[in-house]
């Protein structure tokens, strides 16, 4: 039986390891929110079991809604769900805090050596592997989500008013939500009746 020190210094080892996974998922997020679903899918569905592939898809659905960097999002709620308020801030700064040190550093010296043309070529190869990072997560949120003809039918939509309108995400993420919900409410009302 643990007593109330026990208790503290595992809920504390628990809020280290929070910072500590989400601090490593910082570190390798390179290309912004979309490019660390595969990392995320790694570290917190396969490798520790905080949330399910579903799961993980839904905080990233809402943190593409909600407000904010959609990689800070999608951490402050696995974090939340994990160790509740503390835990959601935890996560959130551990995320963020490999980048504030990595953009320090990089702000420091970057000026002087950004014309050099072996830093361009650097910058060109990382652009390369984020777009193949962004194309991956593609494929595999398209192979976990896409079950059906309405699910196809509602992401090529969404994919054909993101790519050719001036549509908000937002708006293209909950007018996919309503479509989402309506359409089989019709269909069934329609075998219903």
């Amino acid at each position: 039986m643990m007593n109330n020190g026990d208790r503290r210094c595992y809920r504390l080892k628990e809020l280290i390891d929070l910072f500590v996974t989400f601090a490593r998922i910082g570190v390798c997020t390179f290309g912004g929110g979309l490019a660390m679903l595969p990392i995320l899918q790694a570290e917190i569905v396969d490798k520790k079991g905080w949330a399910t592939e579903g799961e993980l898809l839904n905080y990233y659905a809402i943190g593409q809604c909600t407000p904010g960097v959609i990689a800070v999002n999608t951490a402050t709620f696995i974090g939340y769900n994990r160790k509740g308020i503390p835990g959601g801030v935890i996560a959130t700064v551990g995320l963020v805090f490999p980048s504030l040190v990595i953009i320090s550093v990089i702000a420091g010296f970057l000026t002087a050596f950004a014309d050099m043309a072996v830093i361009q070529h650097a910058f060109a190869a990382v652009r390369v592997a984020v777009a193949a990072l962004v194309v991956n997560t593609v494929i595999k949120m398209w192979k976990t989500t896409v079950k059906d003809k309405l699910c196809a039918c509602i992401a090529i939509i969404a994919l054909c008013i993101s790519a050719f309108t001036d549509f908000s995400p937002v708006v293209v993420v909950i007018g996919g939500a309503l479509l989402g919900m309506a359409l089989p409410l019709i269909k069934a009302a329609k075998g219903g009746g």
